[in-house]
């Protein structure tokens, strides 16, 4: 007879042939812990050692229990808040969404009818354009330049009706970093803080100095007057730190996934592994995808108004080129510099991030050696690299054209035909100075000419009555 000692079971001392006794016999005052989950747990939940659960009840990987990419974008996005441009709602880590009623979205309303109210109140007491004798024409293209740089705040009710798409965004990212935790087994190793931190800071300093040197030199400078010029300034140059920072955050994501699957593939090659990789980045893809649709219309916009602020800045600077640079020049060109400046960071940087996401994983996947794969995995490549054809993954503002390098090429184009044209019709008016002085001069030689004869004649009556008068007295 064989004895068994169930340790589960301590006060069972010996069981004879192994068999416990019944379940419903043993103690209720001891608990037992399993590290091993039961088979109907890990059926239902389809949780193991190896998976990750939902990021608000984490408890394998604490760190990872907010979100990572709105974390390392976080000083941009409260900025934005501040200002009362993105009433982003979060209700937990990892959730967020837009609401209607929601207190950040009716902060953002009393911010914005602030705005408007101050731009309407000083709008009663214009600016003054200072007035030099350099013409008329350059103070006109100014004039019309103080009235553009107000056209931003358009773009603020146009930020909240994307803010829903923006937080689908987000959340999408959300779902990113779960996958590749599971797949990876590590979470996503993106540092972009500082980054984010270093343009909350810097951007607002430098748009103000760039309005305030643009209001010393060409107009009578109040301080009651620059405050919308600022805030509005500053709103243009975020929204360029903003794109920068999803469009580098693609680029790093990519960059990383191409590496993760090229070192996979070194090792091991099954079949489920390449087709892990391959939906991996069929999610990155939409995401790229996604995030020019979400900011649609915000940076049709914005792109428009910048190239319209560049012709006109141009166009000042090059019609008084003839009569040389003044103290006004240096304003046009701050602003000309600072914008194509941002219009060029808008457009390369969405470029280099739809460069990284298919490109480059294009040569990872051509690069793979087949040979020694079997025919399951051979397929999967080839369907990872068919993949990759048929999604574009390009940065697109909703269909209307892709932003890249050629997008930047097209508008200087299309600016330098714009200035041509105008310079040449500018060049073909007459100028009214030299009409106005000429017809001046001739109107003043009539009415000398008038002038004289009237004193002629009145001399020779006087003399004449004067020697009549004379002879009638002889």
């Amino acid at each position: 007879m064989s004895v068994y000692k169930n340790n589960l079971y301590p006060q069972i001392k010996n069981i004879p042939n192994g068999f416990a006794k019944q379940i419903s016999d043993r103690p209720n005052n001891k608990i037992v812990f399993l590290d091993v989950p039961s088979p109907r747990t890990e059926q239902l939940n389809h949780i193991t050692t190896n998976s990750i659960v939902p990021l608000r009840d984490n408890l394998i990987s604490p760190q990872i229990n907010s979100d990572i990419i709105y974390e390392n974008i976080k000083p941009v996005f409260t900025l934005l808040r501040i200002m009362g441009v993105l009433p982003l709602t979060r209700t937990s880590p990892g959730h967020n969404q837009f609401k209607m009623l929601s207190p950040s979205m009716v902060y953002s309303i009393f911010c914005f009818l602030g705005l408007v109210s101050y731009v309407m109140y000083l709008s009663l007491h214009k600016v003054q354009i200072l007035r030099t004798t350099e013409g008329k024409f350059e103070e006109a293209v100014i004039e019309y330049l103080f009235t553009v740089y107000l056209f931003p705040m358009m773009v603020v009710p146009i930020i909240w009706y994307e803010t829903r798409k923006i937080a689908n965004i987000l959340n999408g990212w959300v779902d990113f970093e779960v996958c590749y935790k599971k797949l990876s087994s590590r979470v996503l190793p993106i540092k972009m803080y500082k980054k984010a931190l270093t343009m909350a800071v810097v951007i607002p300093i430098l748009s103000t100095s760039s309005v305030i040197i643009t209001h010393i030199t060409m107009v009578d400078f109040k301080v009651m007057q620059i405050l919308p010029y600022v805030f509005l300034e500053i709103l243009t140059y975020l929204l360029g730190g903003y794109w920068y920072l999803l469009c580098e955050t693609l680029s790093f994501c990519a960059g990383i996934l191409a590496e993760d699957f090229h070192q996979a593939l070194r090792h091991v090659g099954p079949a489920g592994k390449v087709a892990e990789y391959r939906a991996l980045w069929l999610r990155l893809s939409k995401l790229a995808q996604d995030t020019g649709l979400a900011n649609c219309y915000t940076f049709t916009f914005v792109n428009l108004y910048l190239f319209l602020i560049i012709t006109l800045s141009i166009y000042g600077l090059l019609s008084q080129i003839s009569e040389g640079f003044g103290i006004k020049d240096i304003g046009l060109f701050v602003t000309a510099c600072c914008s194509i400046f941002l219009l060029f960071f808008i457009c390369d940087e969405a470029h280099y991030a739809s460069l990284n996401v298919r490109t480059n994983f294009q040569k990872k996947l051509l690069m793979v050696e087949l040979s020694w794969m079997n025919t399951d995995a051979q397929t999967e490549v080839n369907m990872f690299l068919r993949a990759t054809e048929m999604n574009p993954s390009q940065i697109s503002l909703g269909g209307f054209f892709d932003v890249n390098r050629n997008l930047f090429k097209s508008l200087l184009a299309t600016m330098v035909t714009y200035l041509v044209v105008l310079l040449q019709f500018q060049i073909s008016i007459p100028d009214n100075t030299q009409d106005t002085y000429e017809d001046e001069k001739l109107i003043t030689n009539d009415t000398i000419a008038t002038d004289a004869t009237k004193i002629t004649t009145t001399l020779a009556t006087t003399v004449l009555t004067t020697l009549a008068k004379k002879k009638k007295k002889n």
